[in-house]
């Protein structure tokens, strides 16, 4: 059934457009949000001592490996204080101007220079780390069949209150349903889930270091 939907008669999509549509998409915003990266930029630097960007290894479409790329929103070297991969609400290592990047998703930007890359798409399931991957029922992983994406079906329906388990039932819903509609419909939708800004810290382990 599974191998069906995907050489259904949107599988001219998934194959031919959806990539090219990224590419496109992408550029323009990256060009449009240049002075914005370039402040945050510097502001992140003015705030807390460490690097601009966070850069971790993730799995992604055909389990291939890629640096995704993020603000960093957190003290330089985190993961060595306090809880360690834990962080919560009033985590003390989280920068002034991290918070607010949280908040409002902006710590994600850089990841268009994933997009323009062919690592990731702008809708998808999110990337994971290697661990995570290789804990996942064979059965699960056909969620990277595809490009992972900025966002996706599992972060327009609960963010970070789903538990993992129901993130990776989204995450395939997501794979099997794929149409250009569906994408449409996840992107107007993550507009109204970042300013509504529910649940966005829970007790649970940091973005910056796993992927829930």
């Amino acid at each position: 059934m599974f191998r069906e939907m995907i050489n259904s008669k949107f599988d001219i999509y998934r194959r031919f457009i959806k990539r090219p549509v990224d590419f496109i998409l992408s550029l323009v915003a990256t060009i449009v949000c240049s002075p914005l990266l370039i402040a945050i930029a510097i502001i992140i630097k003015l705030d807390s001592k460490g690097p601009i960007l966070f850069i971790q290894e993730r799995v992604g479409k055909n389990n291939l490996k890629f640096n995704i790329y993020k603000f960093r929103t957190m003290v330089n070297n985190a993961d060595r204080l306090g809880t360690g991969l834990k962080t919560s609400k009033n985590d003390v290592r989280v920068t002034k101007i991290g918070n607010i990047l949280r908040k409002t998703s902006l710590d994600e930007i850089p990841q268009l220079l994933n997009i323009l890359k062919g690592d990731m798409s702008i809708v998808g399931p999110r990337p994971t780390v290697e661990k995570v991957v290789d804990q996942l029922p064979k059965e699960n992983r056909k969620r990277h069949m595809v490009r992972p994406g900025v966002t996706g079906l599992a972060q327009v329906n609960g963010r970070q209150s789903l538990s993992w388990s129901e993130k990776v039932k989204y995450d395939l819903i997501y794979v099997e349903t794929l149409t250009f509609l569906v994408d449409i419909k996840i992107l107007l939708k993550t507009v109204f889930v970042v300013f509504n800004q529910e649940a966005v810290h829970k007790e649970e382990v940091s973005k910056e270091f796993k992927e829930l």
